[in-house]
């Protein structure tokens, strides 16, 4: 044992007498580690700072910014390759041949007679051999030089050196971007500098060094600042944050600073997310043409519909991206979030959310509330009868469901004047199929508490019942579905429960709503409209709307109405957006399918459309003038050896016969996509995707491929 208590490596004891080292021993000793061994390595910020500082030119809606390099408008003609490089050859030999002929005299001595006429013969005759070969050879030189410049620009040698040469190999080589000045770095926080934030300026730029700061990070404290800015926060107390929490500063009220796990690529310096690209296809722009295809807050605050069948990547590659993108934004406290979909859908998994709202599930910690966590009885009754009534209004613009609103009204409200709260699912349904214990009981209690005015609500009710085509019923049944067994637990309104409203979008808050979809499908297109008629309620009333609200309903079918098709339409000017999925269009009446595809900024169809969908898009993308060429070629027969030599030379340059080609050009207006183009056109995992941003900005419909960045749904 050594004197420490501790034994030899070799399981002998350590004599305490130095003695010298063996040869063995004297070699160099590896030097010692900085950290122990299984410790993670030291952060580096380098990653994080590159990322950072990498370009974002500004671009076209939908074009992905991180790293983009803009295109010109128009796409410049491109000579074939075989038909360039043959031209640069044949006009080498040409240059050759007339030099050879030259030089040798064949072509007599006429080229030298400029030399001739401006030089004394002194100069060209004298006895001075280096001087007279100097004039001599720089004359040669001079017209070689002039022969290769004629020859090299009917050659087009210099396309050829553009498209081949060293300048296309460091082109395709990644570039290293220099360091921007201090004044234009954003790893220094130049603005905090500005405002005199100097303390907090040093200690973010030092975390970031570090390694201790996230995208997320970046994101919160950059929307923190423009808090102070817009003077929400002071600069003092933002100062103080940032000077002792660093990069972990104005946290989200969850205490995250990132998710679990991401699914896609997100650059939050422009809020963008990546689905796909843009196809290389000449129906595409040429500015648009193998670019990265991205979506964020600028694009979904005019909202989109997109529809496909099922397997053809709503919820893959649109829904849960977006629903990540979202809750990264939340995190960062630039937006709010409701996610909606059947249960099991994969749209991300519960540690991404805030709140978790499992309808008809037990374990269920959070619950819905039925009446948006407002107070107002007739507020209360327009949601809920939007939400049990509203696919059963006139399919058109113009409608709505107002009788069915004022049958809740008549309920809602002398409830909660006699027991300060709106009834429960079973005692809602009671007052609608009538029952007299219950309606005998709210009377008595309104005639003990003296509200008049009230009583003559009810009895208005009463005297309705008994009509032909009262609406009551007809909610009664549907209220019906939503008292089940599986939902005895749940719109619980005594207080017992977490009841979830979305009153809460004031902050950025993230969650998801997990419908019953299996053996409840009806309750869940209820639960999806009531969720969607709160959602446009509550948005409009927020007094921060630069806090962007998005609801991501995934399956859409039977939620389209006329009221929620002019709610839709408002959402642009509240701050908030919306992002429906559908089937098909067949899932929405006929009458609302041109308004709800011209209520949305964004539109996309995925491959496998019908016909009769891809309709309904072509009509509403319309129609471009193009131009139309018409080409008619007639081969060209040689009769002399001399012409078909030459008919044999043009073939070998150009690769075809040759003809004599006539051409027409005429402008002609056509769709931009038609029906079955759509339908039978599109590939599998592509889409065809046209986008408006809130300031205005539009981008054609756009061929997009978005394969490799999710998995399907």
């Amino acid at each position: 044992m050594d004197s420490d208590g501790t034994r030899d490596a070799r399981g002998t004891h350590a004599s305490p007498v130095p003695r010298p080292a063996g040869p063995r021993e004297a070699r160099s000793v590896p030097p010692r580690p900085a950290v122990p061994p299984g410790a993670p390595p030291m952060p580096d910020g380098s990653a994080f700072l590159t990322w950072l500082r990498a370009p974002r030119p500004d671009a076209a809606p939908g074009v992905w910014r991180f790293g983009h390099r803009p295109r010109p408008e128009e796409e410049p003609e491109r000579i074939p390759a075989r038909q360039l490089l043959s031209g640069a050859l044949i006009s080498f030999l040409v240059g050759w041949l007339v030099w050879s002929l030259l030089w040798n005299g064949y072509l007599g001595s006429w080229w030298v007679l400029p030399l001739e006429l401006f030089t004394p013969d002194s100069w060209r005759t004298g006895n001075d051999r280096v001087g007279n070969a100097f004039l001599w050879y720089g004359y040669y030189t001079l017209i070689a030089v002039a022969l290769l410049l004629v020859v090299g620009r009917l050659g087009r040698w210099g396309e050829v050196w553009r498209r081949y040469g060293p300048t296309a190999w460091r082109r395709a080589l990644p570039v290293a971007e220099a360091s921007p000045a201090p004044e234009h770095d954003p790893a220094v926080w130049p603005q905090l500098r500005a405002a005199g934030a100097d303390a907090a300026a040093d200690r973010l730029t030092s975390d970031a060094r570090a390694g201790l700061m996230r995208d997320v990070d970046h994101a919160r404290i950059a929307r923190a600042w423009q808090g102070v800015r817009s003077g929400s926060h002071s600069l003092a107390a933002f100062t103080a944050a940032v000077s002792q929490d660093g990069a972990a500063a104005c946290l989200h009220p969850s205490g995250e600073r990132d998710l679990p796990a991401r699914f896609a690529r997100h650059d939050l310096v422009t809020g963008q997310v990546r689905l796909g690209a843009t196809a290389d296809d000449p129906r595409n722009p040429y500015l648009y043409r193998g670019t990265g295809l991205a979506l964020g807050p600028d694009l979904l605050g005019t909202s989109l519909l997109a529809v496909g069948p099922a397997g053809s990547g709503k919820t893959g590659t649109l829904v849960r991206p977006l629903a990540e993108s979202l809750c990264l934004h939340a995190l960062a406290g630039r937006a709010s979030v409701v996610v909606v979909g059947a249960a099991g859908a994969g749209l991300g998994p519960a540690d991404a959310y805030d709140i978790v709202v499992r309808i008809g599930h037990p374990e269920s910690v959070y619950d819905l509330d039925l009446y948006g966590g407002t107070t107002d009885p007739d507020e209360a009754a327009a949601i809920l009868a939007e939400a049990l009534a509203g696919d059963l209004a006139d399919p058109h613009p113009g409608s709505d469901s107002r009788r069915s609103t004022t049958v809740l009204a008549q309920l809602l409200g002398p409830f909660r004047a006699v027991h300060d709260r709106f009834p429960s699912v079973p005692e809602l349904r009671q007052l609608l199929d009538g029952a007299p214990r219950s309606l005998a009981a709210l009377r008595k209690a309104l005639q003990d508490a003296g509200r008049e005015s009230l009583l003559r609500e009810l009895d208005a009710r009463e005297r309705q019942m008994g009509h032909p085509g009262d609406a009551g019923a007809v909610l009664a049944d549907r209220i019906a579905l939503l008292d089940r067994p599986a939902f005895a637990g749940f719109f619980d309104t005594s207080g017992q429960s977490r009841p979830f409203s979305l009153t809460a979008l004031d902050h950025p808050v993230r969650v998801r709503i997990d419908l019953p979809e299996r053996g409840h499908a009806d309750a869940s297109r209820i639960l999806a409209r009531l969720v969607l008629a709160q959602f446009t309620a509550s948005v409009a009333l927020r007094e921060d709307r630069s806090l962007f609200a998005c609801l991501l309903l995934d399956d859409a079918t039977g939620v389209v109405t006329p009221h929620s098709v002019r709610a839709i339409q408002r959402l642009r000017s509240a701050g908030a957006g919306a992002v429906l999925t559908l089937r098909t269009l067949d899932d929405v009446p006929r009458p609302l399918r041109g308004p709800l595809l011209g209520a949305t900024g964004c539109r996309m169809a995925l491959s496998g459309l019908t016909p009769w969908d891809g309709q309904d898009f072509a009509d509403v993308w319309g129609k471009e003038w193009t131009e139309a060429r018409d080409v008619t070629d007639r081969q060209i027969i040689a009769e002399t050896p001399a012409g078909k030599a030459v008919h044999v030379l043009r073939r070998v340059i150009t690769g075809k016969a040759p003809t004599a080609r006539a051409v027409t050009v005429r402008q002609v207006e056509r769709e931009r996509w038609s029906a079955s183009e759509l339908a039978h056109g599109v590939p599998p995992g592509h889409a065809v995707l046209s986008l408006t941003t809130v300031a205005g900005e539009h981008a054609p419909p756009l061929l997009v491929d978005l394969r490799g960045e999710a998995a399907r749904d």
